[in-house]
Protein backbone atom coordinates (compact mmCIF):
# COMPACT_ATOMS: atom_id res chain seq x y z
CA UNK A 1 0.00 0.00 0.00
CA UNK A 2 3.06 2.18 0.22
CA UNK A 3 3.76 2.08 -3.14
CA UNK A 4 0.58 3.37 -4.00
CA UNK A 5 0.38 6.14 -1.36
CA UNK A 6 3.79 8.11 -1.42
CA UNK A 7 3.75 10.53 0.91
CA UNK A 8 0.69 12.91 2.44
CA UNK A 9 1.28 16.23 0.34
CA UNK A 10 1.47 18.96 3.15
CA UNK A 11 1.23 22.65 1.34
CA UNK A 12 -0.57 25.79 2.40
CA UNK A 13 -3.55 25.00 0.38
CA UNK A 14 -3.84 21.12 1.75
CA UNK A 15 -3.85 22.58 5.29
CA UNK A 16 -6.72 24.67 4.91
CA UNK A 17 -8.72 21.72 3.62
CA UNK A 18 -7.86 19.30 6.09
CA UNK A 19 -10.37 21.30 8.25
CA UNK A 20 -13.44 20.63 6.15
CA UNK A 21 -12.06 16.77 6.65
CA UNK A 22 -10.00 16.69 2.60
CA UNK A 23 -6.79 15.22 2.87
CA UNK A 24 -4.20 15.22 -0.13
CA UNK A 25 -1.73 12.74 -1.12
CA UNK A 26 1.03 12.55 -3.49
CA UNK A 27 0.18 9.10 -5.39
CA UNK A 28 1.75 6.69 -8.27
CA UNK A 29 1.10 7.52 -11.48
CA UNK A 30 -0.36 4.12 -11.74
CA UNK A 31 -2.99 4.34 -9.06
CA UNK A 32 -6.61 5.02 -9.35
CA UNK A 33 -9.85 5.60 -7.28
CA UNK A 34 -10.44 1.91 -6.49
CA UNK A 35 -6.72 1.68 -5.21
CA UNK A 36 -6.13 5.14 -3.58
CA UNK A 37 -9.75 4.55 -1.60
CA UNK A 38 -8.19 0.75 -1.00
CA UNK A 39 -4.83 2.05 0.58
CA UNK A 40 -6.09 4.83 2.77
CA UNK A 41 -8.39 2.07 4.53
CA UNK A 42 -5.34 -0.02 4.86
CA UNK A 43 -3.08 2.32 6.65
CA UNK A 44 -4.98 5.00 8.28
CA UNK A 45 -8.52 2.98 9.14
CA UNK A 46 -11.05 5.65 7.52
CA UNK A 47 -13.24 5.35 4.94
CA UNK A 48 -13.03 7.86 2.31
CA UNK A 49 -16.30 8.51 0.79
CA UNK A 50 -15.16 10.63 -2.12
CA UNK A 51 -11.34 11.12 -4.35
CA UNK A 52 -10.81 13.30 -6.48
CA UNK A 53 -7.37 12.75 -8.52
CA UNK A 54 -5.34 15.39 -10.46
CA UNK A 55 -2.32 14.96 -12.73
CA UNK A 56 0.61 17.37 -11.94
CA UNK A 57 2.05 18.03 -15.60
CA UNK A 58 6.00 18.01 -15.56
CA UNK A 59 7.59 21.36 -15.99
CA UNK A 60 10.21 22.84 -18.66
CA UNK A 61 12.95 24.63 -16.08
CA UNK A 62 16.70 25.73 -16.37
CA UNK A 63 19.32 24.86 -14.23
CA UNK A 64 23.07 25.98 -14.17
CA UNK A 65 22.14 27.18 -17.70
CA UNK A 66 20.77 23.38 -18.92
CA UNK A 67 17.59 22.95 -19.53
CA UNK A 68 15.37 20.22 -17.97
CA UNK A 69 12.41 18.77 -17.06
CA UNK A 70 10.76 19.15 -13.42
CA UNK A 71 9.36 15.63 -12.61
CA UNK A 72 5.15 15.51 -12.83
CA UNK A 73 2.96 12.82 -10.47
CA UNK A 74 -0.16 12.76 -9.90
CA UNK A 75 -2.15 14.15 -6.48
CA UNK A 76 -5.38 12.78 -4.80
CA UNK A 77 -7.70 14.69 -2.64
CA UNK A 78 -9.59 12.34 -0.03
CA UNK A 79 -12.90 12.92 1.35
CA UNK A 80 -13.86 11.41 4.80
CA UNK A 81 -16.98 10.70 6.55
CA UNK A 82 -17.68 13.74 9.16
CA UNK A 83 -15.91 12.82 12.34
CA UNK A 84 -13.21 10.68 11.02
CA UNK A 85 -9.44 12.47 11.03
CA UNK A 86 -6.66 11.39 9.87
CA UNK A 87 -2.92 12.20 12.07
CA UNK A 88 0.04 13.11 10.13
CA UNK A 89 3.06 12.27 12.78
Amino acid sequence: MTQIIKRPRITEKASMKTEAGVYAFDVATVANKKTIAHAIKELYNVTPIKIAVVTIPTKRVMIKGKWGNKGGGKKAYVYLKKGETIEFV
